[in-house]
């Protein structure tokens, strides 16, 4: 089953431009390592897709032409 297609929490009006710029100069290999499940700053999604964590990295790696939403996530579940 493949994931659902990411979304961004906020508007991307609301990405910090100093984080961006500092993405940009990292590795689209570093980049996508840095997302990885179950490292510290890991790609977290909403079942539906929407991005908890990870809103900068994938906004470059979008830039860049890669496709973002085949990317391994962490999935929150909600907890009641």
């Amino acid at each position: 089953m493949n994931p659902e297609p990411l979304k961004f929490l906020h508007s991307e009006a609301a990405l910090i431009e100093l984080k961006l710029e500092y993405f940009r100069r990292v590795s689209t290999e570093d980049l996508i390592g840095s997302l990885k499940p179950e490292t510290a700053n890991a790609l977290k999604t909403k079942p539906d897709g929407t991005i908890m964590d990870g809103h900068h990295r994938i906004k470059v790696l979008l830039e860049r032409g890669i496709k973002v939403d085949e990317l391994p996530r962490e999935i929150w579940e909600r907890v009641e």
